[in-house]
């Protein structure tokens, strides 16, 4: 018989050289009744391919798939995004692929930047004409917001609007049915600027700008702007940039009121990082991703 061979492939030194390798003898053909047992042993490492799309283990949906959902990445590069552990869920940093997440609680942040993940939630800047009110509904018949938005209200989409602005003020008005983003954003707690234009009736100076700034003493307590900006002054008229946090009712008109200088127009403009932009009264859009992760940033969200 042919000598036994090593590990390496050399023949056993101890067998015989010489002897000639017999014939293997012929083996009955096997029989369907006959069982075998295979002595193999499986391998510690297996090179298999797994496909990832096929996982069906767990509940959630797996995270690459979220983040091309949600318009980060593709899933190609949402998987390089884990590697290079640029992803965290609920506060971890994600280390491994596939993991599933539940997109209406999880939260999920790219480079520290939140993304919004859930398509339930909804995020819109409406620029609210002059003469229409911050009401969904108006029991007196009157124009109001949900008049604007009547076609999404009526397709399902339960909106909401963040704050108000009164009715013969125009501009910047969030709409979201997102509850917690919006009662952050209307707290006090959390500072959000909102920034506005107002034409003012009389021509303001600097020294007036500095008044506004140094606050002034109303009914209800003390305001301040956290920032004045004179912008045009003409005819006996002034256009100033105020911003501030304050949310007390008509808080931009009786300041200016108080300064010597009533309101004849008021345009909210901005709302934190969120701008009005070009839009024309009655005009609505949704947020894009870089505005909604700042308003998720600066409440703490």
């Amino acid at each position: 018989m042919t000598p036994p061979a090593r590990r390496d492939g050399t023949p056993d030194k101890k067998g015989n050289r010489g002897a000639k390798a017999e014939r293997p003898q012929k083996k009955d053909k096997p029989r369907a009744s006959d069982t075998y047992v295979s002595q193999a042993r499986p391998a510690r490492r297996q090179h298999v391919d797994v496909d990832r799309s096929s996982d069906s283990e767990g509940e959630g949906i797996r995270l690459q798939k979220v983040l091309a959902q949600a318009g980060v990445a593709s899933r190609r590069t949402a998987e390089k995004l884990i590697e290079q552990r640029r992803v965290e869920v609920d506060g971890k940093i994600v280390t491994r692929q596939g993991i599933r997440v539940d997109p209406d609680a999880a939260v999920i942040r790219v480079d520290g930047e939140r993304i919004a993940v859930n398509d339930k939630m909804q995020y819109f800047v409406l620029n609210k004409p002059r003469g229409v009110q911050s009401t969904m509904s108006d029991d007196q018949g009157r124009p109001c917001v949900g008049d604007i938005v009547g076609e999404r209200l009526s397709a399902g989409q339960r909106l909401f609007h963040v704050g108000r602005l009164d009715a013969q003020t125009e501009g910047l008005l969030l709409l979201t049915n997102d509850g917690e983003l919006a009662n952050r954003l209307t707290h006090p707690r959390y500072n959000v600027t909102k920034t506005y234009l107002a034409t003012v009736i009389g021509e303001m100076s600097e020294k007036d700008v500095r008044t506004l700034m140094n606050g002034i003493e109303l009914d209800d307590g003390p305001a301040k702007a956290d920032f004045a900006q004179l912008i045009d002054v003409w005819q006996g008229r002034t256009i100033v940039r105020i911003e501030l946090h304050e949310g007390r009712k008509h808080i931009v008109r009786r300041l200016l009121k108080a300064a010597g200088y009533p309101v004849q127009q008021l345009v909210r403009t901005k709302i934190h990082t969120v701008q009005l932009g070009e839009q024309t009264p009655g005009a609505i859009r949704a947020l894009n991703r870089a505005e909604l992760a700042s308003l998720y940033k600066v409440v703490g969200l």
